[in-house]
């Protein structure tokens, strides 16, 4: 993992638990028959579903769309929102609204943020993926089609 994320993401964590912001983020499920695209962060372990925080000013699409662009060079034709999730782990108020796609395009990832891009058989997950994400996966095989509210 690169030092330079690592120690970002330290310092991140330390202000979230003293100062206690509320943030909000998009998280994207990329769907490809049986599959599902999968991101490692250079700052911390595991697999997570691509995405980011929402910028000031920025709206759901824009920035699950952007996210894409910086985590995969994906560019996505169509989504839907899946749910929106409350977080409060790690220290952070954090609040997700996660979209799912099922037409996009995959590029070049954004090497510094993101170590590893890869593609997963929804029946064949790693190991080490996160909670949150192992949950919206499940969600989205057990054939939930109708968005939700609910703890990530």
């Amino acid at each position: 993992m690169s030092l330079k994320w690592r120690i970002l993401y330290f310092l991140a964590r330390c202000y979230w638990r003293i100062f206690k912001p509320l943030t909000l983020g998009v998280k994207l499920m990329l769907i490809e028959d049986d599959t599902i695209w999968l991101v490692q962060h250079s700052y911390q372990p595991g697999w997570f579903l691509p995405g980011g925080g929402v910028k000031k000013s920025e709206d759901f699409e824009t920035a699950v769309r952007r996210e894409a662009r910086e985590e995969l060079g994906a560019e996505i034709d169509e989504m839907q929102l899946f749910g929106i999730y409350s977080s409060t782990s790690t220290s952070r108020n954090d609040h997700v609204v996660v979209f799912v796609s099922h037409k996009f395009t995959i590029g070049q990832t954004d090497k510094e943020e993101i170590r590893a891009v890869q593609q997963f058989a929804l029946g064949q997950l790693p190991p080490d993926v996160s909670r949150g994400t192992r949950r919206r996966i499940e969600e989205f095989v057990n054939g939930r089609n109708q968005p939700e509210v609910g703890i990530w």
